[in-house]
C-alpha cells in the first residue's frame, strides 16, 4: 500500500524501438530514438527522457561491470572509455625553441636530474656534505685559511693596494657579474625575436 502523497514506483527495465549505445568508461549513454516532447507538459516530458536515459545506463552497470564490496563501501569497476571526446579548442602551436634549448639539443646537455640541483656536494676532505654555494660553500673554500701560499711572480704583478686574501671572492664577484651581464644579453636577444 503506498503511502498518501509519495509517488508509485516506475518501471527498471527501459523499452525503446533501437536500444541505447554505451561507453561505460565515461558514464555514457546515447539514445538514437528521437525525442517526442509533450508541448503541454514539456518538464515533465524531460524529465521522463532523463530518467529513462539514467536508468538504461544504470541497469548497463549493474549487469555488466564487476562489483565488489570493501570496507569503504561497494565499489564498481569501470572499463575503459572507448569513445573519443572532442577537444573545446585546438591543440596549441608549439613555441619556438629558445636559443640555450637549441644549444642543448644540438650539444646533448640534459636537464638536471632532482638529485643533481640539489644545492650539496661531498667534501672529500672533512668527509662531509656541504653546500656547493652560499653560507660555508664550497666555491669559498681557502678564502678563510689562515695560511695562504704566495706565489712570487704574481705577488709582483699584483694591483696597488690589493692583497692575496681578498683574491678569491673578487674572483667570485666577477664571476658573478659576468653572469648577469650575459643574462641581460640573452634577454635582450630574446625579445628582439
Amino acid at each position: 500500500m503506498a503511502l498518501p502523497g509519495s509517488r508509485p514506483k516506475l518501471p527498471v527495465s527501459v523499452d525503446k524501438p533501437t536500444p541505447y549505445t554505451f561507453d561505460l568508461g565515461l558514464l555514457l549513454a546515447e539514445d538514437p530514438n528521437t525525442v517526442t516532447l509533450d508541448r503541454s507538459s514539456l518538464e515533465q516530458s524531460l524529465a521522463q527522457v532523463a530518467r529513462d536515459g539514467a536508468q538504461s545506463l544504470i541497469n548497463q552497470l549493474l549487469t555488466t561491470c564487476p562489483v565488489s564490496s570493501t570496507s569503504d563501501g561497494v565499489l564498481l569497476s569501470l572499463p575503459a572509455p572507448s569513445t573519443a571526446l572532442p577537444r573545446e579548442k585546438p591543440l596549441p602551436e608549439a613555441r619556438a625553441r629558445t636559443k640555450w634549448e637549441r644549444f642543448a639539443e644540438k650539444k646533448g646537455l640534459k636537464a638536471k636530474t632532482r638529485e643533481q640541483r640539489r644545492n650539496l656536494a661531498y667534501d672529500e676532505e672533512t668527509g662531509e656534505w656541504k653546500r656547493k654555494w652560499g653560507y660555508k660553500g664550497l666555491n669559498k673554500k681557502g678564502e678563510d685559511y689562515p695560511i695562504v701560499e704566495v706565489d712570487m711572480k704574481k705577488e709582483r704583478e699584483r694591483k696597488e693596494g690589493t692583497s692575496i686574501r681578498g683574491d678569491g671572492r673578487r674572483e667570485r664577484r666577477e664571476r658573478v657579474k659576468r653572469n648577469e651581464r650575459k643574462m641581460r644579453k640573452n634577454q635582450r636577444d630574446a625579445s628582439g625575436r
